[in-house]
């Protein structure tokens, strides 16, 4: 079974999310639509909580603001074939394969290093949209957040409740949640699933994120910096 958790803030969906939901009805993928939630750590291990969690089971966490630009046949393909590697933890469309200190995935000097992975379209359509190319395909250490995907094998051996660390409800859960399958021994990738995302990000200078951003490098600050 694979199923999507997507946490969504309003009750009525945006042409982008009908879209999503469209595409995950055609792969024949189970979605739980989280509305109107205080965190996305509570309403993703809310959903978790009550859906089969076997090993060959598919899990995916997504924003409501993106949309798929892949055939059904090719993005199943995808997971399929890395999902079911018991080897390989999170997938995602980009991710580094160094963080540093700062804790921030898609720094610009590494970026100019060559450390990161994977391509995102970004725009409120894709007649406007602008291609963000991180680089080729590959094994990381961490995802971004806009989608992940994993099986339940991965989702029985991380913990997904916020940390009591953290004092914001939104940011770094993504980090959180790939760190731990890294530091476990299993090996996240950047793949080929072409996503559109209607978001630059802009909330990244909110004071919660810094919070949280502290709050992870404090949490982790043994394995700092992490690099394949």
């Amino acid at each position: 079974m694979i199923t999507a958790i997507i946490c969504t803030r309003a009750d009525n969906g945006t042409h982008t999310r009908n879209n999503l939901l469209e595409f995950f009805n055609s792969c024949h993928i189970k979605t739980q639509l989280m509305i109107n939630q205080t965190s996305i750590f509570n309403a993703y291990t809310q959903a978790i909580q009550v859906s089969p969690k076997e090993n060959n089971d598919f899990f995916i966490f997504c924003h409501d603001d993106i949309e798929i630009l892949c055939s059904k046949d090719s993005f199943l393909d995808v997971l399929n074939n890395y999902l079911s590697n018991p080897k390989i933890g999170f997938i995602g469309p980009a991710g580094t394969t160094h963080l540093d200190r700062e804790c921030v995935w898609w720094n610009q000097q590494l970026w100019q290093q060559g450390k990161h992975k994977g391509l995102v379209f970004h725009g409120e359509s894709l007649l406007k949209a602008q291609p963000t190319y991180y680089g080729p395909y590959g094994k990381v250490i961490v995802l971004d957040g806009l989608f992940l995907a994993c099986n339940g094998k991965i989702i029985n051996s991380i913990k997904t409740e916020k940390p009591k660390e953290f004092p914001g409800e939104w940011d770094f859960y993504d980090l959180y949640y790939t760190t731990q399958a890294y530091l476990n021994g299993y090996n996240n990738y950047a793949v080929p699933i072409p996503i559109l995302h209607n978001s630059r990000g802009e909330l990244a200078g909110r004071d919660s994120w810094h919070a949280n951003r502290l709050a992870y490098r404090q949490l982790f600050n043994k394995h700092l910096p992490l690099s394949l």
